[in-house]
């Protein structure tokens, strides 16, 4: 019996990586001395051997995981030559956000004024907003509990603080501030800034005012927006062939300048927020899912991509286009993904909500402060508005508990610490970020009875074959 080709090009990789697997249990245990060289060679096989399987199988998602096996591989190794390797990723991150403002327009121009009516788009929009909020409501919740259940700042011994140079002082803001921060003032100022929200509320109503015209005047600008969004998905294409570069890249840096020393004080909150991810993930997204009668077996396909390049990023913008065209593939019609999608990046970022909560009463119970349930309770409202208006890049969500603390007179010291594991769990609620907007762009799209009612371009269905 012939096994397929891909079955015995992964054979090589499965082999060695269970002898790499015996020779550093009988290192660790002192059953047989392995010299270091031997276990060296042994690990990199294993990656020669998943990097063959990587070529055969000629899929971008494949290449994506055997290049993050090997950035951390090169990270752990030879941490001096992959601290220099950030370079690649953010020639990757940079490439990606050329494409966000450009696609976002005209995705949800398109959308507005060439295929739905604006009933229709203010009936989504209510619906995902009633969703967004239902969800991150739970996420914060979420956090809170988790973090008063493992206390794991409490009586923590906190490192000395080396290096501040990531954290910067932040005011408090006023309600009206973070409200007004949605309104573009220029639009240009906006995409310049990455500020994606303001991006997604220009192109809305330049979508609506161009519904509003007769059509002879309105068919040239939805034609260019209509070319321009299949441009710019041919663009994401030409990009993602950088990915594995990227992505790789991205890892071993990750793992080349951190270490592992600081987790042995952290550990405890690392797995706290985890662990919470993971509670969320089943407790809430899967029956969610499940509700909203999600093909999850597809769904999940379609999203390991997108949440494989988040997760080794850090970002959810990175993600943000390949995600559109994940969605679109498995039957998300355009207009529903070019409006929901991006609008989530700024109200639905479960992971990140979720971690906020957990880390603001980290840093009161690090700093032995004994806050009660009212306060506690009183922190999740504010955060419940702050946290909209968090950004899709990495770090963001530490200005954001930079201005919790200041507002509840918390101690700034133990965020500094957090920023030692602060890359581990960015990776964490970045991929869960990606994750809860392409779920809430399905079951909107199930919501609004019209998920499998469009065929998906055929450029979409070229870019995720």
């Amino acid at each position: 019996m012939n096994m397929p080709t891909t079955k015995k090009n992964i054979l090589p990789a499965v082999i060695l990586g269970a002898a790499a697997s015996v020779l550093y249990a009988l290192n660790k245990y002192g059953a047989v001395g392995v010299p270091a060289e031997a276990l060296l060679v042994s690990r990199w096989a294993v990656v020669a051997a998943l990097a063959w399987y990587a070529l055969w199988k000629r899929s971008l998602t494949t290449w994506i995981f055997v290049s993050m096996v090997a950035g951390a591989e090169l990270g752990y190794d030879f941490p001096g030559v992959s601290s220099h390797m950030k370079v690649l990723s953010m020639i990757f991150l940079r490439l990606i956000k050329t494409i966000i403002a450009p696609l976002v327009f005209a995705t949800l121009v398109t959308g507005i004024a060439g295929h739905s009516s604006l009933k229709q788009v203010g009936r989504m929009g209510l619906k995902a907003l009633i969703y967004f909020e239902i969800v991150t409501t739970l996420a914060l919740f979420i956090g809170l509990a988790a973090i008063n259940f493992t206390k794991a700042g409490v009586g923590i011994t906190l490192p000395p603080v080396t290096d501040t140079t990531q954290i910067v002082k932040v005011e408090k803001q006023t309600v009206a501030e973070v409200i007004l921060h949605v309104f573009p003032e220029n639009v240009a100022k906006s995409v310049a800034d990455g500020q994606v929200l303001q991006v997604v509320v220009f192109s809305i109503l330049f979508g609506v005012a161009l519904a509003m015209l007769a059509e002879e005047k309105r068919r040239p600008m939805l034609a260019f927006c209509g070319s321009l969004s299949e441009v710019m998905f041919k663009f994401t294409n030409i990009i993602m062939l950088f990915a594995p570069v990227g992505v790789g890249a991205a890892i071993a840096y990750t793992v080349g300048h951190m270490g592992l020393g600081i987790l042995v004080n952290l550990f405890k909150l690392l797995a706290t927020l985890y662990a919470a991810l993971v509670f969320f993930l089943l407790a809430v997204l899967l029956p969610a899912a499940l509700i909203a009668k999600v093909p999850i077996k597809r769904f999940l396909k379609a999203v390991i991509e997108p949440v494989s390049i988040a997760f080794a990023t850090t970002s959810s913008e990175a993600a943000l286009p390949r995600a559109m065209e994940a969605m679109e593939a498995i039957g998300v019609p355009r207009k529903v993904v070019a409006f929901v999608m991006p609008t989530g990046y700024s109200f639905n970022l479960d992971g990140s909500t979720l971690y906020l909560s957990l880390a603001s009463v980290f840093v009161a119970q690090a700093a032995g402060i004994d806050m009660s349930w009212g306060q506690q309770l009183a922190m999740v409202f504010t955060l419940m508005l702050t946290s909209k208006g968090v950004a899709g890049v990495p770090r963001a969500t530490l200005v954001i508990l930079l201005g919790t603390a200041a507002s509840f007179n918390l101690p700034v010291e133990p965020i500094f610490i957090i920023l030692g594991i602060d890359e581990l769990m960015d990776m964490a609620r970045t991929s869960v970020n990606v994750l809860g907007n392409c779920l809430a762009t399905v079951i909107i799209a199930r919501w609004e009875g019209e998920f499998g009612a469009e065929k998906p371009p055929a450029v979409v269905m070229d870019a995720v074959a």
